[in-house]
């Protein structure tokens, strides 16, 4: 049986016909969400995708956190279900705390369109075990939004914990600092994605989801939406995901080696 991923819609998302292809081609059956219902479904997995949701009134993704569907995601997330944010999807999982960081106004202050490189930090998460191996990954990028800041104690816990999945490359394939011609927003570190402690929700602001056939200029992004798509199958069919972990049952534990 297909499975099923859910892709919420909210008035301004545009990228969901993208994220319909992107979720086809890696053999899912996708199925839209409507920002005011509360009902997923039945999905195993959920795609936020880009656009300006809400018109990106106040700031990217704020108001879209307040959705009644966005209960409903930070439900399903706190199951263990697998939740993958792109773009603005991304900008709404970071103000609805399901994701650690913030994503500020691009260090050049301008909207950027054009193509990026992505390192793949780790090929072990539930959204990068279909990558393959760690190279190099063309795809898109369209974002004013996509600064990627966080406290320095925030950035050491997530290099520390496995945290950042993505990060940009210059041209050479080193890590892209936030003043390198490869780092098109300033991200701090270079950070281009990151996951939750428990590693079942992430977010990054390239779009892998139009980089999934080489007919369009690239297919780097399929292992992207694969991983998503298996993982959601796995989930589905065992009631957990290889590579994630019970947060709270290992703080359980480091309390009770305290003692």
């Amino acid at each position: 049986m297909t499975v099923r991923i859910g892709i919420v819609l909210f008035p301004g998302s545009n990228r969901d016909i993208d994220a319909v292809n992107g979720l086809r081609v890696a053999g899912a059956e996708p199925e839209i969400l409507w920002h005011e219902s509360v009902d997923l479904a039945g999905v195993a997995g959920i795609l936020i995708p880009g656009g300006f949701a809400y018109g990106d009134y106040l700031r990217a993704g704020v108001i879209a956190r307040f959705s009644p569907v966005m209960r409903a995601v930070a439900d399903f997330a706190a199951r263990g279900g697998p939740v993958l944010g792109i773009c603005n999807g991304f900008q709404v999982l970071a103000e609805a705390k399901l994701v650690p960081g913030a994503l500020l106004r691009n260090r050049g202050l301008r909207f950027v369109c054009r193509q990026v490189t992505l390192l793949p930090e780790r090929l072990d998460s539930p959204f990068t075990r279909e990558i393959g191996e760690r190279r190099p990954l063309r795809m898109p990028v369209a974002h004013g939004e996509g600064c990627y800041y966080a406290d320095e104690a925030t950035l050491d816990e997530l290099e520390r914990d496995g945290g950042v999945l993505w990060r940009y490359a210059n041209p050479d394939g080193s890590v892209a600092g936030p003043d390198d011609p490869g780092n098109p927003n300033g991200s701090e570190r270079g950070i281009a994605g990151v996951r939750n402690a428990a590693g079942n929700v992430a977010g990054l602001m390239p779009h892998p989801e139009t980089a999934v056939e080489a007919l369009i200029g690239s297919d780097d992004g399929l292992g992207i939406i694969r991983s998503l798509v298996v993982s959601a199958a796995e989930w589905r069919q065992t009631g957990r995901i290889t590579g994630t972990r019970d947060v709270a049952a290992a703080g359980a534990a480091v309390a009770g080696d305290a003692a």
